[in-house]
């Protein structure tokens, strides 16, 4: 027996649960394929080592799709001030404070299997959505009629697929799409600590010639630290030992990092970079890693993954003769094929190219903020200074990071 679906998303994580979430209780039949949920969530556990900055644009999706009481519900932490200084010139530092815009926060810090596990709760309220906890086998595209098998021998068929499925994504194999991709010759250790005090509402980062320094803060006594250096650095500092290397973290890291009073757990990524040629092809469509991978010193790649869910939803939504007007109700029009590049089109042309304008801004902070060229070094520490003291450009540079400027889906206004 065939399962039969208007749409099928290969990979439940953050961006395809988004995605599923922002089409929930509509007329579109929905399959999501996700082989890895995360366990239950109790406020005792240990906080986990992925986290993610959500912004303003973000949270205002979590919002609209009726998820972030269930985030916050859980556990997260507020951040109001983003501080950024490079070594050696802290007097320089640049402080971007939320009363600046006129606003309460910059975002929050929520670790990524509570919004997973917040999205996966509305999912399994809604009556056109069918979770799939298994790997999948195969894919074969098609237009308008792909074939997805799964470990366990089900298959599904649907109008469109969707490839939420990560970097190295099955789907975009299978439609053929290849890639932009370079390495960066980073490697990003994630630390998630215990601190001596308590949490606080500032997120900062100090760059330095090895790479940048990142604090982001937990709820409670927790944080989540980032060191971001060449492979061969990350190797190492990943085979000290506990006591030695919590001695060479509070050494490295500048003064504005209280006491440490122990380590919970660490792990090392590779960075890349890696941008899909295409993000659609008739029925189907790239969304989140599957169509781009960027360098995470400014914490905007989930960020970006969810504006594209918001988009796709959007277009999906008017496609279907659904109209949003408001987070849980619809106004029905005509209806067309969602696995049309009459549709997806739509898609492709706003994201691709506000996704490239983000990637090429980090690609810029990258190279410029990892050259240690003299002449370079003093340019940039002059940079810093002006856009902390110029308030047109220090604005300006705050509503990116909130993910307030470019062309925004409805789900990211408020």
């Amino acid at each position: 027996m065939i399962n039969k679906f208007d749409l099928i998303i290969v990979g439940g994580g953050m961006v395809g649960a988004t995605l599923a979430c922002a089409l929930a209780d509509t007329q579109l039949q929905i399959a999501v394929i996700e082989p890895n949920i995360p366990a239950a969530f109790s406020l005792d556990q240990a906080h986990a080592l992925r986290v993610s900055a959500l912004n303003i644009a973000s949270e205002n999706i979590f919002k609209n799709i009726g998820v972030w009481q269930g985030i916050i519900s859980r556990r997260s932490c507020v951040y109001r001030r983003l501080k950024t200084w490079e070594l050696d010139a802290q007097r320089g530092a640049t402080l971007f404070d939320s009363t600046e815009q006129g606003v309460d926060h910059l975002g929050h810090i929520v670790e990524n299997n509570v919004i997973q596990q917040a999205l996966l709760e509305k999912m399994s309220q809604a009556n056109n959505i069918k979770l799939f906890v298994q790997k999948t086998r195969s894919i074969d595209v098609q237009p308008g009629a792909t074939l997805v098998e799964l470990e366990d021998n089900q298959q599904l068929i649907g109008k469109l697929i969707v490839g939420a499925d990560g970097g190295n994504s099955l789907v975009r194999d299978a439609a053929g799409i290849g890639i932009h991709s370079w390495d960066y010759a980073q490697s990003a250790l994630v630390i998630s600590v215990t601190m001596s005090t308590a949490q606080q509402d500032i997120t900062w980062q100090q760059f330095t010639p090895t790479g940048p320094l990142a604090f982001l803060p937990l709820s409670g006594n927790s944080a989540s630290l980032v060191w971001y250096n060449n492979p061969a650095a990350i190797k190492r500092l990943m085979a000290l030992n506990e006591v030695a290397f919590l001695e060479e973290l509070q050494a490295s890291f500048p003064d504005a990092l209280d006491q440490v009073t122990a380590v919970i757990s660490k792990g090392a990524f590779p960075l890349k970079r890696q941008h899909a040629q295409q993000y659609i092809k008739e029925g189907v469509a790239l969304i989140g890693d599957a169509a781009h991978m960027i360098h995470p010193l400014a914490g905007q790649g989930v960020n970006i993954g969810l504006l594209d869910a918001a988009q796709l939803a959007q277009c999906l939504l008017a496609a279907s003769g659904e109209q949003m007007s408001s987070a849980d109700e619809y106004a029905h029009s005509t209806r067309a094929d969602i696995s049309s590049l009459a549709v997806l089109n739509e898609y492709e042309r706003l994201r691709r190219r506000h996704n490239l304008l983000v990637m090429q801004l980090m690609d810029s902070f990258y190279k410029v903020f990892t050259n240690n060229n003299g002449p370079l070094k003093v340019l940039r520490n002059i940079g810093l200074g002006i856009a902390g003291h110029l308030t047109p450009a220090k604005k300006k540079v705050m509503a990116l990071a909130m993910g307030l400027e470019g062309p925004l889906p409805e789900l990211a206004k408020r």
